[in-house]
């Protein structure tokens, strides 16, 4: 470093902050205090390519943007799955505890499942409130290995498949638009000022394209050559004539030249470039002649930002038309970093993104008890994470071990929890192979990622303006799952104010029971609710009288989905072959063992039967007693005799019914609506299809309504709800709650079991597990059983720490017999 240098950035770095404070508008300012509470969600799969019929695994990372630490935030994660035709096939209702949750999709033909490239996303209704920025998108590859290669692609907007025969060895090319832009390094180009000028070349979805060229002036005068060096991206040097206009002949893999424009020209104006000089980051402020001369010992305010939250500020004179500085990496976190430029007014004159790398000192290992393995035995993996000193890491990790299927890349260039949350997160659009700019391997990904960062873009409309975003945010928190409504009365639309709406929920033997009063309006809700599975919901109203009244207009109870944006897309020559690879080696491994599909060893669904008694399970919980007309048995002349016949100790007349231990009616159900007298002697008998009786503590399940017990009739085909008389003050229907999620299945071979003696074991997943936590000790170990093929197996674990450190770790093993 030369002494000139030197001394300039001592000066640099001696200016007092005072100033800078001073310069910023209230707005900017506020940042520094009060950043909105932003989610990030992220989804670690157990795998990126399903065959139809297998499970999809995942587990979520909910965090806060700004530290990367886990946000115990939302309770709701909206996870949808879409199909190559732009519809979401499937939807789940995660619950997040702590920032984590977890669940699955079988991927099943009833789901209309077949080959092709299908979008996993998932966000909370609080991101909502910022467009769709922070929605997490992961694409993933569903083939059938008994079939022939299917591919999807768009054009035209149209849905075209293209079958490729075995016989047919050829490349079926993309044949979209190829797209070239070219981006000066800090937005625009100044006359007279040297500038680095990124450019990028993709196709019409996004793939990278490889291109070569050449710069003219307006002379049509060569100036600089220029080549794409990775995933169709690049850059040359480029410093503009006074009065010259510039366009670039571009050559596109076909051999067609194109002609592209560069972007104007400015007379005035600064600059701001990043070059990298002994392991430092040198930041340059450039500009012309013409501007010092318009704007003579100009102060320029430098704010440096990552996620919104400023780590670096300074004002400075600007007397030359270049000043240099080292930026202070150190003070920043990991992650991509903002550098903007702003004049004595707070205008933004120019910005840079650079990527902050981070040594965090800290140790996750992976460690299998061999190398390599035979078919169906145990495995014993060690997981390990301390820091430097040795002490234990407080993490969360989940891990997947998948059988590689003939693909043996060392690395795997799809999104995982690093590149996530410390990039792709963070920057406009797909990012294309993004864990490639996190492979340690790769010697030039850090140079890559910097040409990513010139052209790709920032997510800066939403940093820049989140001293507002506080005050528009419509999409509330969804702190627990919530049942809202009114209650208005039976004829017109006027709210019934001061009703009490009692509900009962029935789910998995567990009741709860909640009241509330309806407000003026007539609104009612029941909120931060928490249950798995279906569940039975009852509904009542009364008046101030405690009489029965009024009618329920229920809310939606989840929102409905985004818009979808996804659209299938043709894959590169290089997935495509992934693709197939994957699909023969699960083709040969049915081969191999002489099975068809069926008999694969797959996801196991385990349930537990209930022991039988002398109760029935029920929708309201469990029934004293049960009855279920026999198809040739005695027919009944009406209800009453035949409940008289059919319920033991129960005395029915077309006046009244009730237990013979009980002085007053019991509370009557016709599919799941209460009913009176008049409306239950209306019913056929040959229309029952049930009856239940809960005379016990059974029917406090129905509050006070259920003092003397419950009868509930069932019709066929839901008759009686369709009769012309009906009760709208009460409503008994089922509703979903969060996914009810499942443990996944890995067989014991140390004790066999005879059901599945008999399949083969070629499950591509072997093991996954959403939640492994490192003990006091920082380390734990987990043990699962191989499948019976030779191959080679991938372990995946991802996570992160308690202080934001997103951890990614890969191992691999043999099994072979």
């Amino acid at each position: 470093m030369t002494k000139k240098l030197f001394y300039l950035l001592v000066f640099f770095f001696s200016i007092p902050t005072i100033n800078f404070a001073q310069q910023l508008s209230d707005s900017i300012q506020k940042t520094k205090t009060t950043p909105p509470e932003i989610e990030k969600v992220y989804l670690h799969t157990d795998n990126n390519y399903y065959t139809v019929g297998e499970s999809l695994w995942y587990k979520a990372y909910s965090v806060y943007a700004y530290t990367n630490q886990l946000f115990d935030h939302s309770k709701i994660l909206y996870v949808e799955l879409l199909s190559p035709e732009s519809k979401i096939i499937s939807r789940n209702i995660t619950n997040l505890e702590g920032g984590l949750g977890h669940g699955d999709f079988i991927l099943a033909d009833s789901l209309g499942i077949k080959p092709g490239t299908y979008q996993l996303r998932a966000y909370t209704n609080w991101m909502r409130n910022y467009g769709d920025d922070f929605v997490f998108k992961k694409e993933i590859q569903i083939i059938t290995p008994n079939k022939e290669n299917a591919i999807l692609s768009k054009e035209n907007n149209n849905t075209k498949t293209i079958s490729k025969s075995k016989k047919d060895n050829s490349k079926v090319e993309n044949t979209a638009a190829v797209l070239v832009d070219f981006f000066p390094e800090s937005g625009s180009l100044v006359e007279d000022v040297i500038s680095n000028v990124a450019f990028k070349a993709t196709d019409s979805y996004g793939n990278p394209i490889e291109i070569k060229g050449t710069i003219f002036d307006t002379n049509d005068k060569p100036i600089t050559l220029f080549k794409s060096i990775h995933d169709g991206m690049g850059k040359f040097i480029l410093q503009p004539e006074k009065n010259q206009k510039y366009y670039a002949k571009v050559t596109i893999p076909n051999n067609e030249e194109v002609k592209i424009n560069l972007p104007e020209i400015q007379k005035t104006g600064y600059t701001l470039s990043v070059n990298k000089v002994d392991e430092k980051k040198i930041v340059s402020i450039k500009t012309n002649a013409a501007t010092l001369n318009q704007n003579p010992d100009a102060d320029l305010t430098l704010i440096c930002t990552t996620r919104g939250i400023t780590y670096f500020e300074g004002t400075q004179p600007l007397k030359d038309t270049k000043l240099s500085f080292i930026l202070p990496e150190e003070n920043f976190p990991e992650g991509i970093a903002q550098i903007t430029l702003y004049d004595k007014l707070s205008r933004p004159q120019s910005e840079r993104l650079v990527y902050i790398e981070k040594n965090n000192d800290i140790t996750v290992s992976l460690s299998t008890d061999k190398k390599q393995y035979t078919p169906k035995e145990k495995v014993n993996l060690s997981v390990s994470a301390k820091d430097k000193q040795g002490n234990p890491l407080i993490a969360n990790f989940s891990i997947a071990a998948t059988d590689t299927n003939g693909i043996n890349e060392n690395f795997d260039n799809t999104l995982n929890i690093c590149s996530y949350f410390l990039m792709a997160s963070d920057i406009k659009g797909k990012v294309h192979n993004p864990n490639y700019y996190f492979n340690n391997s790769n010697p030039a990904r850090l140079n890559h990622l910097d040409l990513l960062l010139l052209t790709q873009g920032w997510r800066d409309f939403v940093w820049k303006k989140f001293p507002n975003l506080n005050n528009n945010q419509n999409f509330k928190v969804e702190k627990g799952i919530s049942i809202t409504g009114k209650v208005e009365n039976l004829f017109g639309t006027t709210a019934k104010e001061n009703n009490q709406v009692q509900m009962i929920l029935l789910n998995n033997k567990a009741t709860a029971m909640l009241n509330d009063t309806t407000d003026v309006n007539g609104k009612f809700e029941f909120n931060n609710i928490v249950f798995k599975g279906t569940a039975t919901m009852l509904l009542n109203t009364k008046n101030q009288k405690g009489k029965n009244s009024g009618e329920f207009v229920l809310d939606s109870i989840y929102n409905q989905p985004i818009a979808v944006d996804f659209k299938g897309y043709y894959p590169l020559n290089y997935e495509e072959n992934k693709i197939t690879q994957i699909k023969t080696n699960i083709r040969n491994k049915n081969i191999l063992f002489n099975i068809p599909e069926e008999n694969q060893l797959k996801d196991v669904i385990i349930t537990a039967k209930k022991k039988k008694d002398d109760t029935t399970e029920s929708r309201y919980g469990f029934a004293d007693f049960t009855y279920i007309p026999e198809e040739k048995g005695p027919r009944s002349s009406n209800i009453f005799i035949l409940l008289q016949i059919a319920i033991p100790n129960l005395t029915a007349t077309a006046n009244s019914v009730r237990f013979n231990r009980y002085n007053g009616p019991p509370i009557i159900l016709v599919d799941g609506i209460e009913t009176d007298m008049d409306l239950l002697s209306s019913i056929s008998t040959d229309d029952i299809a049930k009856i239940e009786a809960i005379k016990g503590p059974g029917a406090a399940v129905f509050g006070s309504q259920g003092a003397n017990g419950a009868l509930i009739i069932y019709t066929k085909l839901g008759k009686g709800s369709t009769t012309s008389k009906k009760v709208f003050h009460s409503i008994a229907m089922p509703i979903d709650g969060y996914q009810n999620t499942r443990f996944f299945y890995s067989p014991d071979y140390s004790q066999p079991n005879p059901l599945e003696k008999d399949k083969a074991d070629i499950r591509n997943t072997l093991y996954w597990n959403p939640y492994v936590q490192p003990d006091e000790k920082g380390s734990t170990t987990i043990s699962y059983y191989n499948n019976e093929v030779d191959t080679t197996v991938n372990i995946n674990l991802e996570g992160i720490t308690n202080n934001g450190i997103p951890i990614v770790v890969k191992s691999s093993y043999q099994i072979k017999k």
